[in-house]
């Protein structure tokens, strides 16, 4: 039946591409858009899996939990500068490594 099958919708993922800039290597990915972040975020696993070389921040960036409370178990120390390609759209990013 239908109503079995209609769910609000909580997340919305992407199917993007990722190139680091310097290095010109890509990767195919999934990515949760999230409008509530102060920026995109990825996770050191999949930076080591794909071989991706991470940049060292001049500063660290303190993160904030959902109900504005510092994290005491997160801080952004690396990023990587890359292109991120979804569908006809290019854009130059950061991508803070958590």
């Amino acid at each position: 039946m239908l109503r079995h099958t209609l769910r609000p919708l909580n997340e919305v993922w992407l199917t993007i591409g990722i190139e680091k800039v310097d290095m010109h290597k890509g990767v195919i990915v999934k990515a949760l858009l999230d409008s509530g972040a102060i920026g995109m975020f990825s996770n050191k696993k999949f930076v080591e899996k794909n071989g991706l070389k991470l940049e060292k921040l001049e500063k660290a960036i303190k993160i904030k939990n959902v109900d504005s409370t510092e994290n005491s178990k997160e801080t952004v120390i690396h990023e990587i500068k890359c292109n991120m390609y979804y569908r006809e759209h290019v854009e130059k990013m950061r991508l803070y490594i958590l």
